[in-house]
């Protein structure tokens, strides 16, 4: 072959673009064009790595879901979601149609109902970089630029920023190359960008994910979910099938072992598994804002159902006890890691349905009903800080502005949550136990927990863990209220 006819892009060979009115099989089709992407990036890379450099670029994209519309929906205006917003062209590029398989279905299903129109699958004009495709096979890594003999991004493509981003979840106008508006909240890339950085910080696979994500700050939370799991594994009317800790161990046994990883990761992360993702997740994210977004920041590519913040946090009103529980219902955000993403003028409103859950779920496990539950619960502004040393700075002005804002407790995840609850448009809630009170001589020093206080954060997680079990047994369209949509959303959740 002389250099005129030498092939400079391999592209695998794929269906032709299809127009699809049953949801099923449409999501069917997305799967087959991933699994072509991905196989032939991948035996390509590997056939690299052991003969060296390709002659030409290896080359495939991801699939996608089109739809185009002439009328406005018919559609009934209680529901938030599953409608464009005016007639056009609606595109969005897919990734992992296997793990996302009923979310898809969902949504396409809803929106081939409300526009009356099919939906078209076929390959994007997105490149899928060779680091993604590998992701799926477990024996084929990809090593560091300059490692091999060959430059990576001569043959293959790999991760773009400007295709890895956060621009339509804030509101940034964003639309497709080819001027296609956007169906989903987020890109492949920036959905394959998070399924990684999700094993990396919490060593547990994206498939473990339940829909119901618990945060909290502290390790007892997590001694108390596993003995939560094991308690409901042992129960055959539970409808929990398996346990799922740091590192991929699964049990399905109550009295199974469950050996700790040697590593463990940043945010230790556990799964108690129910059907069709219907189960409860637990996140330890440590301490800190940073932190809380960057959990947030990639779970919320899994589209969970909910997420509450179980934590501890420090009361402000010498009222409080240590033990007691905080019902945020406002936030005071001075937690600053999403100022450039959400400006701090942005309400964040507390939802109705999740302060219910968590209200109901403190009555159900206190045994405390109307007047009484504010003997150990009080509802308030929470403020978030990036400071956790902020008792040592002269207090007259946080003092002043706790005080102006009728803050009631103050810690470090809080805020930061739930704003990004509001921004990812993921229902978000907040109930923490106090643990210290610093402007009321408390400090948290070993030795000062009264038994009380023992004995209400055993009580904590359980709180959550009911919150959550409510909030299940809810319709997604009731908890995904208009609260969280903006004038011009995806059709997609």
């Amino acid at each position: 072959m002389n250099v005129a006819q030498k092939v400079t892009v391999l592209n695998p060979d794929v269906p032709k673009a299809e127009a699809f009115t049953d949801a099923a099989k449409a999501v069917a089709r997305l799967q087959e064009l991933y699994q072509i992407a991905v196989r032939f990036l991948s035996d390509n890379f590997a056939n690299a790595l052991k003969n060296g450099q390709p002659e030409a670029r290896v080359r495939a994209y991801y699939p996608e879901i089109r739809l185009t519309t002439t009328t406005y929906a018919k559609t009934d205006t209680r529901l938030s979601f599953g409608h464009v917003a005016e007639p056009g062209i609606y595109a969005t590029t897919i990734t992992r149609p296997d793990l996302f398989a009923a979310y898809l279905e969902q949504q396409i299903a809803l929106l081939i109902k409300s526009h009356g129109v099919p939906v078209i699958i076929g390959v994007s004009d997105t490149e899928m970089p060779v680091h993604f495709a590998a992701a799926n096979d477990p024996g084929l890594t990809v090593p560091q630029d300059g490692s091999m003999d060959f430059n990576l991004r001569d043959n293959f493509d790999v991760p773009d920023l400007t295709t890895t981003h956060d621009n339509i979840v804030n509101g940034e106008s964003f639309t497709y190359p080819d001027g296609a508006r956007p169906l989903a909240p987020f890109t492949a890339q920036r959905v394959d960008y998070s399924l990684a950085r999700l094993q990396h910080y919490t060593a547990t696979a994206a498939e473990h994910f339940q829909n119901h994500i618990l945060f909290t700050n502290y390790q007892f939370y997590v001694e108390e979910f596993e003995a939560y799991a094991r308690h409901m594994l042992a129960d055959p009317e539970s409808g929990y099938t398996s346990f799922v800790s740091t590192g991929n161990v699964e049990i399905t046994e109550a009295d199974a072992p469950l050996p700790q990883p040697a590593k463990m990761p940043q945010m230790p992360t556990y799964h108690l598994k129910r059907r069709n993702g219907a189960g409860i997740t637990l996140v330890n994210i440590g301490v800190g804002p940073s932190n809380a977004k960057t959990a947030t920041d990639h779970i919320a590519v899994l589209r969970p159902h909910a997420w509450l913040m179980v934590g501890h946090c420090a009361g402000l009103r010498n009222s409080q006890r240590l033990g007691d529980f905080v019902l945020a219902h406002a936030y005071l955000r001075e937690d600053h890691v999403l100022d450039d993403d959400l400006p701090i003028w942005v309400p964040i409103p507390a939802l109705a349905e999740i302060q219910i859950a968590l209200e109901r779920a403190v009555a159900d496990v206190t045994e405390l009903e109307g007047y009484e539950l504010k003997r150990i619960m009080r509802t308030g502004t929470v403020a978030t800080i990036d400071n956790r040393n902020w008792e040592l700075r002269e207090q007259a002005g946080p003092v002043q502005r706790l005080s102006q804002s009728r803050a009631i407790a103050l810690d470090m995840e809080s805020a930061t949550i739930a704003a990004n609850g509001f921004r990812f448009r993921v229902p978000y809630g907040t109930l923490l136990c106090v643990s210290d009170k610093p402007l009321h001589g408390e400090l948290k020093l070993p030795g000062m927990a009264s038994e009380f206080y023992k004995t209400q954060v055993a009580a904590h997680l359980m709180i959550g863990i009911r919150a959550m079990e409510r909030l299940r047994e809810m319709p997604l369209e009731r908890i995904h209220s208009r609260k969280l949509r903006s004038f011009e959303e995806t059709a997609f959740l």
